[in-house]
Formats: structure tokens, C-alpha cells, sequence
């Protein structure tokens, strides 16, 4: 992590490449200008024009070009560090193989590991690709100094959903309207106008489930409590899937999960699987898990529920079975009984079951989480790849456009003693001279 905010970048030049949906690019742009870096962005599509438009570079050539322009323009700004969001997008997997032959440093942003509060920010890689390391001997002996007693509380993010969706959909648009701009660019996920649809579909549906599995919280958290399997869902298209697990799909892992949990698992329990709540418009199981029930012999003993209250799930599960989601962290934290079948930065002896999925079903009445070494891990995690905030919606912290709290950060202060904010005078771009040194910047 960057233990002093961004700090080290004084003095640095940083090329900023793809970023989140919305305009936390721009706004860290000028985080990163405040602490003495020069900047500079790469834009792929409309989209990325949209939030990010002033002195940007665009990239307009095929994915066979990428390579040849990031060197040519590596060499011509001379750059030292690059910043990008997602390792697994393929003109980023591209960047960083140069940038790692280059010697040039690289940091790579993430939706937080530890959820809602936080975003994540590792050098080199994360999720799958993370440097973290995965022995628990390393967490239960990490330096004091790398983890501060008492932690300190995040800052609450509130809902951020809406600002997300606004984001997406104005990014959409213009990557649509701008696409002769771009012929070349493809997208790692879908990227048109018609995913308008599957939104208006996830709200009808969740309107339906609302109705269709009313009772369902008080069965489970009642008389199923502590009898069934819990298996939530990542989103269809989640990199995730693809580049750190053996499935090629949702529909793989729920084949596998369920034909492992009709031969294993004890006779009176319950397999639960949950949908993800993005992809309700998306993805619809229901025909493949009737297909499952039907020829498995698993009627009354597979359910399918959608917008259910997961912590209460996870609360009340026998234990539970991810490909390495997020989720998986939240299950931990309620202690319960946790299979990993992918990769993820939480699979650790004392956390994550071991075993194979076969014997899961079995083992996991007796299965405990280490909650010393989870605590260890998660302080440890917080302090060096965390940061508190949101890429879709700003914290009101002074000393951050982008409106997050940088950890440890030396705010740089004007004349006048006084830090910037995120308030009313960023938002309509007027901004004050700040001394970083004896050096005036921001004008």
C-alpha cells in the first residue's frame, strides 16, 4: 500500500488508465496533482471521454496496437508509476506485463475487499493476483506498526447504489454515442444501450420474489436454522470467475455445487442458493435448479431465494460455499463455516475449510473459524490495501477531490492554513493555490 497517501507521488509521473464507471479518475487526478505528481490519462471509449476530458490521450487503435502505443508513450512522458482499476481487463493485463519489465510501478484498484466501506488499492495486482500472503503464521505475528491499536473506525459510505447506477448509465451512453470515436474498443463486459433492459426487468423481478418468497426469511432463520448450506452467487460476468477458479461459469459452479451436495450431504439438510442481487435482471437459475432438483432426487431440499436478509443467512447457515466472493469475508465474520472453490485472498488454514467440497458437507458442524487470526488478517488487510470510501460517491473528508480518506495523509495547506475540501468550490472546479514545500500548485 502507499503507507503515506499519496505522498510518495510527489514529484512522480503517473499515467492514469482505465478507471471505475464515473468520475473518481478525475477527481483522484487532481488528489494526485495537490501532492506534487504530474498526470496524465489514457481514455479507451466514450465513456471514459466522458469523465476525463480535459488534456487526456486517446487510444483509438485495435487491441493488437495497445502494446506499441503504451511503449511509445511510456517512453515519450517518461512515466514511473501507472494507476488502472481491474487487473483482469485485457489492455491492463497487457500494461502491467510492460510495466513489470519496465520496472515501472503499478497500482491497481479494486471494489474493497472488506464491504461497503472501502475501496481497495494494492501494488501490482489483487483478488487473485494479490501479494498478500495467504500463511497465517504471517498475520499472527505482523509488526505492530503495520497495524495501529486501536483500529480506527471507517467512515460510513451510505448508500451508494444509485450514484453507481446514474454512472453506469450516463457512461454507457456516451460510449455509445461516441463509438465511431472508438472503433476498436471492446469492452470486458456487455457495453450497450439495451442493458437498459435487464434493469427494468431486475426491478419487476424483484417486486415478484418480494411476494413469491414471502415467509421464506422466518423459515430459514426458524425451523431450517443451522440445517441448510448457504451458496450465494457472484454476477454472471464477475473476471473472477474466469481467471481465479476452475468454473467456466455461474451455471458450472451451481452443477458441480449441487450434484457434490446431492452424493455428500447429510439427508436432513437443505441446500440454500442465493442470487446476486446485480444480476437479477440478468440471470434467471430457476429452470437449471428445477432440472437439478428433479433428476438429483432433491425435492423440498433445494431452494432458490433472491433478496433475503444475508447477514441473517449467514447467521443462521450450517456453513457455506463460494467460488471467492466477497461474501466470503462476510461469512467469516459470522462465523460461519466457510468452502472456498476458487481463489481468494481470505483462503487460509484456520479461516477457510480445507478439505475438499465432498467432505465439507460433512465437516462443517465442526468446523470453527479462528477469530484471532481472522481478526489479525482482517486489521492487517484494512491497514495496507484499504482505503475508506467509494469510487461512485464522495466522503465529505478535506484534502481529497475524490473524496476518500488516503491513509496517513500529510495535507498539503495554503496561505491560509486551511486544508482543501470537497465541497462546493471543487464541485464547480474552481480551485485555490496550495504550497506543497515552497512550492505553489493547483492554479
Amino acid at each position: 500500500m502507499f503507507d503515506n497517501g499519496l505522498s510518495p507521488y510527489r514529484n512522480r509521473r503517473v499515467l492514469l488508465l482505465q478507471g471505475p464507471v464515473g468520475p473518481f479518475f478525475s477527481r483522484l487526478a487532481e488528489d494526485l496533482r495537490w501532492a506534487g505528481a504530474t498526470v496524465f490519462k489514457v481514455n479507451f471509449n466514450g465513456g471514459d471521454w466522458c469523465f476525463y476530458r480535459k488534456g487526456a490521450i486517446a487510444f483509438r487503435g485495435t487491441p493488437q496496437q495497445w502494446p506499441a502505443f503504451l511503449e511509445g508513450l511510456l517512453d515519450r512522458l517518461n512515466v514511473d508509476a501507472i494507476l488502472l482499476f481491474g487487473d483482469c481487463r485485457a489492455h491492463h493485463i497487457a500494461a502491467q506485463a510492460i510495466a513489470a519489465r519496465r520496472g515501472i510501478e503499478t497500482g491497481v484498484f479494486e471494489e474493497g475487499y472488506l464491504r461497503p466501506h472501502y475501496i481497495t488499492l494494492e501494488h501490482n495486482g489483487v483478488n487473485g493476483h494479490s501479494s498478500l500472503p495467504n500463511n497465517p503464521i504471517f498475520y499472527m505475528n505482523a509488526a505492530p506498526a503495520a497495524i495501529p491499536s486501536p483500529m480506527p473506525r471507517p467512515d460510513s459510505v451510505g448508500n451508494t447504489f444509485y450514484y453507481a447506477a446514474f454512472w453506469a448509465c450516463v457512461y454507457t451512453l456516451m460510449a455509445h454515442l461516441l463509438r465511431p470515436a472508438f472503433p476498436h474498443y471492446r469492452h470486458h463486459r456487455r457495453l450497450s444501450l439495451a442493458e437498459a433492459l435487464p434493469w427494468s426487468k431486475s426491478l419487476l423481478r424483484k417486486l415478484f420474489y418480494k411476494v413469491a418468497e414471502r415467509g421464506m426469511q422466518e423459515r430459514l432463520t426458524g425451523v431450517l436454522s443451522k440445517r441448510y448450506f448457504l451458496v450465494p452467487l457472484q454476477v454472471h460476468d464477475d473476471a473472477q470467475i474466469g481467471f481465479h477458479s476452475e468454473f467456466d461459469s455461474i451455471d458450472d459452479f451451481i452443477v458441480d455445487t449441487v450434484h457434490s451436495f446431492a452424493s455428500h450431504a447429510p439427508a436432513d439438510t437443505v441446500l440454500v442458493v442465493k442470487h446476486h442481487p446485480l444480476d437479477r435482471g440478468h440471470r434467471d437459475y430457476r429452470s437449471l435448479l428445477k432440472r437439478l432438483s428433479t433428476q438429483l432426487g432433491l425435492r423440498g431440499r433445494l431452494f432458490y431465494v433472491h433478496d433475503q436478509h444475508l447477514p441473517s443467512l449467514l447467521d443462521n447457515a450450517r456453513g457455506v460455499v463460494v467460488i471467492n466472493s466477497t461474501v466470503g469475508l462476510s461469512a467469516l465474520l459470522h462465523r460461519a463455516p466457510l468452502k472456498v472453490c476458487g481463489e481468494a485472498i481470505y483462503k487460509i488454514k484456520g479461516l477457510v475449510c480445507q478439505a475438499p467440497l465432498a467432505q465439507f458437507w460433512q465437516r462443517a458442524a465442526e468446523e470453527t473459524v479462528d477469530m484471532g487470526l481472522l481478526n489479525c488478517f482482517r486489521d492487517y488487510v484494512s491497514m495496507q490495501t484499504q482505503i475508506n470510501g467509494s469510487f461512485y460517491k464522495r466522503l465529505p473528508v478535506p484534502g481529497s477531490f475524490a473524496g476518500v480518506r488516503w491513509p496517513r495523509r500529510v495535507y498539503p495547506t495554503g496561505n491560509n492554513g486551511q486544508v482543501p475540501t470537497a465541497g462546493a468550490n471543487v464541485e464547480q472546479g474552481q480551485r485555490q493555490p496550495f504550497k506543497i514545500g515552497n512550492k505553489i500548485v493547483g492554479m
